[in-house]
């Protein structure tokens, strides 16, 4: 079998790369329902209600913002994808609809995950600084998440 040279392959990639362009996301979150919202309904502190819009609302929450790198395909599908999945586990927008168990387990999972520093995730912290949180802070973010559990 004949061995395609790359520089012929290149500018199919490249048209086929460009044409991918023209497919977008959407980007319209759904609607957001103060009332229904984690943070107003468990009175959090200020301070763990700054790490948590930092660390955790762009993919669990219908507040998700949008970099400019979400324009560019395929990144802007695989994000879309993450952002599916993270409210489809956990939306920290529609709290008040859980019942009661569900709630619960979300907030021993939120203890797990951050202590294990499964979440945030190392692709989400690469573009966003302001959601790494220290050991000692994810220490009491779980502790946190713990008590209001109980």
């Amino acid at each position: 079998m004949k061995k395609i040279p790359f520089r012929k392959i290149l500018p199919v990639l490249l048209v086929l790369f460009i044409l991918m362009q023209f497919y977008r996301i959407d980007k319209t979150n759904p609607p957001l329902v103060k009332e229904k919202d984690f943070l107003l309904n468990e009175n959090a502190p200020p301070a763990i209600a700054t790490m948590v819009q930092n660390a955790c609302y762009d993919c669990h929450s219908h507040q998700t913002e949008y970099p400019w790198y979400t324009n560019v395909m395929p990144f802007s599908y695989w994000i879309k994808g993450h952002i599916t999945h993270g409210r489809e586990k956990l939306n920290f927008s529609t709290w008040t609809e859980y019942l009661a168990d569900d709630k619960s387990h979300h907030l021993k999972e939120c203890a797990e995950v951050v202590r294990e520093t499964r979440m945030p995730m190392t692709t989400y912290l690469i573009p966003h600084p302001e959601a790494r949180i220290s050991k000692e802070e994810r220490e009491t973010l779980a502790t946190w998440f713990e008590s209001v559990r109980k």
